[in-house]
């Protein structure tokens, strides 16, 4: 089993940034795609952004390419999202996730581990 906790949430401004974490524990970790997804009020869950095993492949969700890095610290268990340019639209719980491949793509299916989530508010 692999556990998933994140942190980093809170309340921010338009325009400003945010850096979230999320530290994996129960099992091996450099092995396992990462994922961050996030699911707005009313919505569904959708995806942001991906990163593989070894940290040398990420994609990003078009509403938040060249805004959001996604990238990993293997050695301390800890996937990392630095939200930057926030926008009210970017308002949402953000679940972290692992897949059981080293490589994944954007579906939530792929991602068999979920964190609790981190509640980011953007206000205008």
């Amino acid at each position: 089993q692999l556990q998933l906790v994140e942190s980093g949430g809170g309340l921010v401004q338009a325009g400003g940034s945010l850096s979230l974490s999320c530290v994996a524990s129960g099992r091996t970790f450099s092995m396992n795609a990462m994922g961050w997804f996030r699911q707005a009020p009313g919505e569904e869950r959708e995806f942001v952004a991906t990163i593989s095993g070894s940290g040398g492949r990420t994609y990003y969700a078009d509403s938040v390419k060249g805004r959001f890095t996604i990238s990993r610290a293997n050695a301390k268990n800890t996937v990392y999202l630095q939200m930057n340019s926030l926008k009210p639209e970017d308002t949402a719980v953000y679940y972290c996730a692992a897949s059981s491949s080293y490589y994944s793509g954007s579906n939530s299916y792929e991602y068999g581990y979920w964190g609790q989530g981190t509640p980011v508010t953007v206000s205008s």
